[in-house]
């Protein structure tokens, strides 16, 4: 019973569930950890299983060791805890030789990029400075789901590689000749030799299901096909798995990733039990009732729920531009650490990387305390190529001959467009580290007309060298993708701007716009007490020009938060020892019964979705209801331009939504 102490209803439920198929629906900061190591022990001391019959599987090796330390201190010694790819290792290391003659496993190639690399630079034209991550990424989406380069070409027919099908067809078959050349095997492979053994070798699938018999899969909502088949013939024909996952919090689909196997766990296994873990304990009811609204938007019921004492409303606040903006979180960040706030318990979460050396810069002036988590900008390849590049520009440019002169050697040998659109995350992530490269240096040479080449790089190295020695104990500056599994007292998400958050190349494109939705609900889920969510009306573009940015269409999700405005400022005057956010605004909220436009679209997308058989958000979610009600468009090609009316929806509901505007406005 010790195992069950401390336990609410749900946990208990889930502890006490030691057999049959098991999943269990954890939100964040429910506990799910706790719950993991607690079943396990439970399952072992009620005699359910021997823990030597245990494999406890993780998303990475640091859970895995978490998860050993866990159930170690509930007094199991015996129990494993393995990633898929090192218990797929295990067992590939131990078949190999006896089916290969003896031949040892080939040697694993640890980083995909010395292969991937030279292969990219040999790509024809403008492909040869498509980011080897991007061409990796997408190796990894085709192997995860066993495609081979000869059907990659029909499997992607709906995707955006980052080549033309034909062309990356050409260079998956390279990268595996290569391999093999070399006598080498990658992760993937991993995965897949494992597979294909268990799959045709009935006397080792039999070994190894005598070697474990009750499975454990956490995150289980970022299992790939490869994974869950290799789990399927972990499994044979038994039913004692768990899984543990929540599907708010996919990001990770770009990698093959996909929730569909969490959603879909009880349709595969009749009979499993669902178990909701619903109690939050990390963060205040209000930040929680905003990560609810989130999800409330997309037409689903699901809330998180918390004890804990009430705290302080998050703000939505609207700021003139970036500088104001950059400015307002100074401001709010040094009144925290008046009031007793730890640094290290602060966090700024933003979409990109290239989005943190401003705000790096920022923090400078403002002596305040920071640390980069993950890849520092400066240590980026691409960042790092791009400042060598410098070194062939002619001595004796400087102002913006200077810049002009970095510009051409960046594109020469870089492949560098300032304002180009890029296709893929990498490629996207790499030309917004250029472009905020390229503003550093603008900024440098602004400052001193006759800056040339060395005090430029040598700018660039003192930033280099005052990121790598940020502050243990500062504010933690993160990407929203690094910041999963982390939780802070006070959490910052600044810039939820269309074209950032969701980024550019989501468009209208629905799964992209739900990943995107995913990341702002994890960032919003990192925060215990105090959430700031913030957007500029204005920003310098990559090519120094000031651009209007529209906010992002996640914010009218969050309604009726009161959005703030900085009163006053122009652009740059706002000063950085207060917090210019002092007026506020309201934001309409969907449910708003007062508005007859909005009470009656949500009366005709009842309807319809009733019978049609569809769920509501399917027809149209919050958010486009809101903008319709905001724009009353009074034409088809106006209502094409309302976020979430694509073609489809525009002919099939056109008529409809135009009938309902000029009623009400009647």
């Amino acid at each position: 019973m010790d195992h069950l102490a401390g336990l609410n209803d749900a946990q208990r439920e889930a502890v006490m569930a030691t057999t049959g198929p098991v999943v269990i629906l954890a939100g964040a900061g429910t506990g799910k950890t706790r719950v993991i190591s607690h079943r396990t022990a439970y399952a072992v001391a009620t005699g359910a299983v021997s823990a030597n019959q245990i494999l406890l599987v993780t998303f990475t090796d640091k859970a895995a060791s978490e998860m050993v330390t866990r159930v170690r201190a509930l007094g199991l010694a015996g129990v494993a805890a393995r990633t898929f790819h090192a218990a797929a290792l295990a067992q590939l290391r131990y078949y190999w030789p006896l089916r290969h003659d003896g031949q040892p496993l080939p040697e694993i190639l640890s980083d995909p990029f010395r292969i991937v690399a030279p292969l990219a630079r040999r790509l024809p034209g403008g492909y040869q400075w498509t980011p080897a991550k991007d061409l990796i990424d997408e190796l990894g989406w085709a192997k995860s789901r066993r495609i081979t380069p000869e059907s990659y070409e029909e499997a992607a027919a709906d995707r955006t590689p980052p080549l033309p099908n034909e062309l990356f067809v050409r260079f998956y078959r390279d990268y595996e000749r290569a391999k093999s050349r070399q006598g080498l095997i990658d992760f993937d492979d991993m995965l897949t030799h494992t597979v294909d053994l268990l799959e045709a070798d009935d006397e080792a699938a039999r070994q190894v299901r005598g070697r474990y018999s009750w499975f454990s899969v956490d995150e289980y909502q970022d299992t790939t096909p490869l994974q869950q088949r290799l789990l399927e013939l972990w499994l044979g024909d038994r039913r004692d798995l768990c899984v543990v996952g929540d599907e708010d919090q996919t990001i990770y689909t770009f990698a093959g990733a996909t929730p569909d196997f969490l959603v879909g766990f009880g349709a595969r296994w009749p009979g499993a039990r669902v178990i909701d873990l619903r109690e939050n304990y990390r963060s205040t009811p209000q930040v929680l009732g905003l990560a609810n609204r989130l999800i409330a938007s997309t037409g689903r019921s699901k809330r998180l729920e918390t004890s804990r004492t009430a705290g302080p409303e998050p703000t939505i606040r609207t700021y003139d531009d970036g500088d104001a903006e950059l400015a307002g979180i100074v401001a709010r960040i040094r009144e925290l650490m008046a009031g007793g706030a730890a640094p290290r318990e602060i966090a700024v979460l933003v979409r990109l990387n290239a989005q943190i050396p401003p705000i790096e810069a920022a923090f400078t002036r403002a002596a305040l305390p920071y640390r980069v988590r993950g890849q520092r900008f400066f240590e980026r390849r691409d960042v790092r190529s791009a400042v060598d590049a410098i070194g062939r520009v002619p001595e004796g440019a400087t102002g913006s001959e200077l810049v002009a002169a970095i510009e051409s050697v960046w594109a020469k040998r870089l492949g560098f467009e300032a304002g180009a659109e890029a296709v893929g995350a990498e490629a996207r992530e790499r030309q917004a580290a250029l472009a905020t490269l390229l503003g550093i240096i603008e900024a440098v040479v602004e400052a001193d007309a006759g800056a040339g080449r060395q005090k430029v790089v040598a700018e660039l190295a003192d930033r280099a060298e005052a990121e790598k020695s940020g502050s243990v104990d500062g504010v933690e500056l993160s990407t929203l993708h690094r910041a999963k599994g982390l939780e802070w007292d006070a959490v910052f998400l600044p810039s939820l701007e269309e074209g950032l958050l969701p980024v550019a190349q989501a468009k209208d494109d629905d799964a992209l716009i739900d990943e995107e939705r995913r990341l702002l609900y994890v960032g919003i889920t990192r925060a215990r007490v105090h959430l700031a969510l913030s957007w500029a009306q204005e920003r310098i573009s990559a090519k120094g020009s000031v651009g209007k940015r529209r906010r992002s269409r996640f914010l009218l999700d969050l309604a009726p938060i009161a959005t703030r405005r900085p009163g006053g400022a122009g652009r740059g005057a706002t000063s950085a020892g207060r917090d210019p956010a002092t007026r506020t605004q309201p934001v309409r909220d969907p449910a708003d019964g007062d508005d007859p436009l909005m009470a009656a679209l949500r009366a005709w997308r009842t309807e319809l979705a009733r019978a049609d058989g569809l769920p509501a958000y399917v027809i149209a979610d919050n958010k486009t209801l809101t903008a319709i009600a905001d724009l009353r468009p009074q034409t088809l090609g106006a209502l094409a331009r309302v976020p979430g009316i694509g073609p489809a929806k525009l002919e099939k509901y056109g008529a409809e939504i135009l009938a309902l505007v000029a009623r009400t406005a009647a």
